[in-house]
């Protein structure tokens, strides 16, 4: 962005979001000084440095929520955001699938005339032209390791964390006919603020004293949930079960959940156990 007129000094927006600003001579000051810094030209360069974060975060969330959800996403999308810099940050990069589910490549462009551009798995730049790509969930990629592997050789960087993301698989040993997982119960804390404030800055939902993630798996609504605690109870407290229910609040039998379900569910219950008060050691 160019330098903006305000009162006897020039300002501009700076790539990390702040307001330069530099005198009459040119020469760039260390901060806006007080006498403009109410400028309206000052404060809606501040104003725009705001939306601009709030956008990117609501790309990462848009973008991280198809491939949580497993939502099938129009290619015609992708070309229409992808001249948006913060859409093409968090879409760069990411193995996206056609409509036959088989692995495409990495997704490099998008283009409304041409289709999207795709590194594939040979290391070659393909068009991918289907009217429908999935951006998979991790657990569900097969060659997982060696993805990342080509990943790394290719010098991958993925801003939605899609290969990179924990993932669980459910023990073949599993109880189908369970409707609780113990494996994350127990993690203590000595107040339950902190664990609502863990699942806040987690980015988890509290209602009704669980801990929850919304979910779509093959086309069928159902969410994950771990007890945390009544917001009535202020002492020490302890993170439960976690199950899974479905859109009519049905307790679901374990060998009902799918992959998909089962490791986003995991995935929360170790990052909330992880915070837990460890004996002579502050909580995480």
């Amino acid at each position: 962005m160019g330098w903006l007129a305000a009162g006897d000094y020039e300002v501009a927006l700076e790539a990390d979001g702040k307001v330069a600003c530099r005198n009459a001579a040119g020469r760039r000051l260390k901060a806006v000084p007080p006498k403009v810094k109410d400028d309206p030209v000052v404060v809606g360069l501040r104003q725009l440095a705001e939306w601009l974060e709030a956008h990117e975060r609501q790309c990462l969330l848009d973008a991280e929520r198809w491939m949580v959800r497993s939502l099938p996403v129009p290619a015609a999308v992708l070309a229409a955001v992808w001249p948006d810099e913060a859409w093409r940050s968090v879409l760069r990069d990411l193995v996206v699938t056609g409509a036959d589910g088989a692995v495409a490549g990495f997704l490099r462009d998008a283009d409304p005339e041409r289709g999207l551009g795709l590194v594939d798995l040979d290391g070659d730049t393909v068009r991918l032209t289907d009217p429908e790509i999935r951006l998979p969930h991790p657990v569900l990629l097969e060659d997982l390791e060696e993805l990342r592997e080509f990943a790394a050789e290719l010098g991958v960087e993925q801003r939605l964390g899609q290969l990179h993301r924990e993932v669980w698989h459910r023990p073949a040993d599993t109880d189908p006919e369970a409707v609780r997982v113990e494996t994350f119960a127990g993690g203590r804390y000595k107040e339950l603020r902190e664990l609502l404030g863990r699942c806040a800055r987690s980015g988890y939902r509290v209602r009704g004293g669980y801990a929850t993630v919304p979910l779509v798996e093959d086309g069928r609504t159902l969410e994950a949930r771990l007890w945390v605690g009544d917001y009535y109870e202020y002492d020490e407290c302890e993170t439960g079960a976690l199950g899974w229910t479905a859109a009519d609040g049905r307790t679901l039998r374990l060998g009902e959940v799918g992959p998909v379900a089962w490791s986003e569910g995991m995935r929360m219950a170790a990052a909330l156990y992880a915070g837990r008060t460890i004996e002579g050691e502050e909580s995480a």
